[in-house]
């Protein structure tokens, strides 16, 4: 397959890209926006090259139908936003309790309810916590360009099928719909007859897939099961990117959008004489706990801030991680907006002047 290496792409675009060079067939969604253009791009592209495109006729018939292709063997993803992945629940809910990979492409827009188109970033609670019943956990990749909603389907699929989990790939409306030069990867293989194909015959048994255990210690022992899994995760998997941490007194928590704001409020603060760096997450489950419990140790730093587009939701992980040894600060907006450089440089002076007494 001959292509041009490099592309100007939205990042919704790139999003498909990054999935069909990482071997994914199958596509199944319905349209929302800021989302939309993930099911165009994926309309125009998966039928050239052979592979399935499904617009379904809801995001419940679309997350069944990742169901029953991941069950088939397919590496196979679906997207949408807000309303739409909380429709999506109790189907990831089923893909958590199968062990089934799949990459889910959530890109936030404004809520609670129909809300607006855009971008917020209050879809944390429902993503990173699990938003559908029981005891599970899908990894969360949170890109903050488009070259990364590239890399991170590559990045998605593969540790998917290493954990046997779903993973989302989620960020907010703006990283959606913005335009750059893309840099596209290499094309990777994918075995089709992959341990969790359904009728795949093992140890002289084939494969079944059930999520109902009548038996309450049948039930224990999946959770058990799942439960360490996740612990290896946690343990191996947490990813993140730091900037002027080495002599940061100020700390920004901050992924997607938030963490581009947060670059240029650092370099304004720092020409104030007010030394602030970033912990940007690339994934938020597992979260970098480890990085900001360690810098919570370090006497220089003063407080945190978690910069975030919603009422406060990453805000939580970050006082767990850091154990509330410093204080910290949210500071965000909400409904679409977007606070500005000059914005957040404020409220960190005035955090700042608190917390340097």
């Amino acid at each position: 397959m001959e292509y041009n290496h490099r592309l100007l792409l939205k990042g919704n675009e790139a999003a498909v890209y990054g999935a069909l060079f990482a071997g994914c067939d199958c596509y199944f969604g319905y349209p929302i926006t800021p989302a939309s253009e993930i099911a165009q791009a994926a309309a125009l592209l998966f039928p050239k090259l052979h592979r399935t495109f499904i617009q379904a006729e809801s995001e419940l018939a679309a997350i069944n139908m990742v169901i029953g292709a991941s069950a088939a063997g397919k590496r196979t993803m679906t997207a949408s936003s807000g309303l739409g992945i909380s429709l999506k629940q109790e189907g990831i809910s089923y893909l958590a309790a199968y062990e089934l990979p799949c990459v889910i492409f959530d890109i936030t827009r404004g809520g609670p309810g129909l809300g607006n188109i855009g971008p917020e970033q209050a879809d944390y609670f429902q993503v990173v916590k699990g938003g559908g019943h029981g005891s599970y956990h899908c990894l969360v990749f949170t890109p903050n360009s488009v070259q990364e909603m590239c890399d991170m389907a590559r990045q998605a699929f593969l540790m998917a099928e290493k954990y046997r989990t779903p993973a989302y790939v989620m960020t907010d409306g703006v990283i959606g719909q913005m335009m750059e030069s893309v840099e596209l990867p290499e094309p990777i293989k994918y075995d089709y007859d992959p341990e969790w194909k359904m009728g795949r015959v093992v140890n002289g048994e084939a494969n079944i897939l059930t999520s109902i255990y009548m038996e309450h210690d049948d039930l224990e022992k999946l959770n058990v099961k799942l439960i360490e899994k996740y612990r290896r995760i946690e343990a191996a998997e947490q990813s993140w990117e730091e900037y002027h941490t080495d002599d940061a007194e100020i700390v920004f928590v901050a992924y997607g959008i938030s963490s581009r704001v947060a670059l240029g409020a650092i370099e304004l603060l720092r020409k104030c004489g007010i030394k602030a760096g970033l912990v940007r997450p690339k994934m938020v489950w597992p979260f970098p706990k480890d990085v900001l419990e360690k810098l919570s140790r370090e006497p220089r730093v003063k407080a945190f801030v978690s910069l975030e587009l919603s009422a406060g939701q990453m805000i939580e992980d970050v006082e767990l991680a850091t154990r509330c040894r410093k204080p910290v600060r949210l500071c965000h907006r909400m409904g679409g907006n977007i606070p500005s450089c000059s914005e957040v440089c404020e409220e960190v002076t005035k955090l700042w002047n608190e917390v340097s007494k």
